[in-house]
């Protein structure tokens, strides 16, 4: 299962297309982030893609993939690409970040797990 949520709290359960598409373009001062997680008792640690539109109007997104050795972070100006790649991973596309230029910040986390 999905959990989609934004910084007001709202969160969806399974966000499809539309609802990850509006979730982003409703980002703004005071509602800056959105996180998507995996949620399921099967698999061990976080699995999540989140964004954040940042001050100057740039998008950095950040996944994780189970453990903080697996978290990565790329920044665009695209809403287009950014929603794209929302909606990739939560299909379990295997090339939606493949628009992007990923740097690995695992070692940020190297207490975390």
């Amino acid at each position: 299962m999905l959990q989609a949520g934004d910084e007001h709290g709202r969160q969806v359960r399974n966000p499809g297309p539309t609802a990850l598409s509006r979730m982003v373009a409703n980002l703004g001062r005071g509602n800056a982030f959105v996180i998507v997680e995996r949620v399921d008792d099967a698999a061990a640690g976080d699995w999540y893609v989140q964004v954040w539109l940042r001050d100057d109007n740039t998008y950095q997104l950040e996944f994780r993939d189970g453990t903080a050795a697996e978290h990565y972070q790329t920044r665009t100006i695209s809403q287009e690409k950014v929603i794209a790649a929302l909606n990739g991973w939560a299909k379990g596309r295997p090339d939606w970040k493949d628009a992007f230029m990923w740097n690995n910040i695992g070692a940020w986390f190297a207490n975390a797990d």
